[in-house]
């Protein structure tokens, strides 16, 4: 009888001793991107005309569908005959799936084409559902006729031609000659 109940401990043992030691940071949940695309653009249409081109040297995309621009993006806007109305270019990007926003920080840069208005600041986000941009960071508006606002907080609609500033801080008009 002892003897057997001496097997049936060894034969435990033996069997607990079996089990590999597992390293705990292996079973951890990945986090990192899901999908990687390089030099990638992105077209959206209407009715078979190019409306918004996004195009990034690298995209990131993470199990709940964010995005990431590491290398920067690039987006152009055109208008309903396919003519080319403003870009916005930034250092780095992010989208955010959950808000549907996307967000550019780094040196950002929207240029209206028609007007020839140039907007400049660190941090700018895009809603492409109420084709408007925002930011509520120091900014610089540099306007054809070389009139330079600065100010915090701006929205705008994507083409930036239309934009109110919440908080202008500095402004420079030019001197047109004669008017002296």
């Amino acid at each position: 009888m002892i003897r057997n109940l001496v097997i049936v401990l060894l034969v435990i043992i033996a069997g607990f001793s079996c089990r590999e030691s597992v390293d705990k940071s292996q079973l951890a949940d990945y986090t990192g991107p899901m999908r990687i695309t390089t030099d990638m653009e992105v077209f959206r249409s209407d009715s078979a005309v190019v409306r918004i081109k996004l195009s990034a040297g690298k995209q990131l995309v993470f199990h709940n569908q964010d995005m990431e621009f590491p290398d920067g993006i690039q987006i152009h806007f055109y208008d309903v005959d396919g003519k080319l109305t403003s870009t916005i270019r930034a250092d780095k990007a992010y989208f955010d799936n959950k808000t549907k926003l996307y967000r550019g920080e780094g040196d950002v840069r929207v240029h209206n084409m028609e007007k020839g208005d140039k907007l400049n600041t660190e941090e700018l986000f895009w809603n492409e559902r109420k084709e408007i941009i925002f930011t509520e960071k120091f900014f610089t508006i540099e306007k054809a006729d070389e009139t330079l606002i600065k100010g915090t907080g701006l929205e705008s609609d994507q083409s930036f031609s239309n934009y109110t500033m919440y908080n202008i801080v500095d402004s420079r008009l030019p001197i047109q000659e004669g008017e002296e």
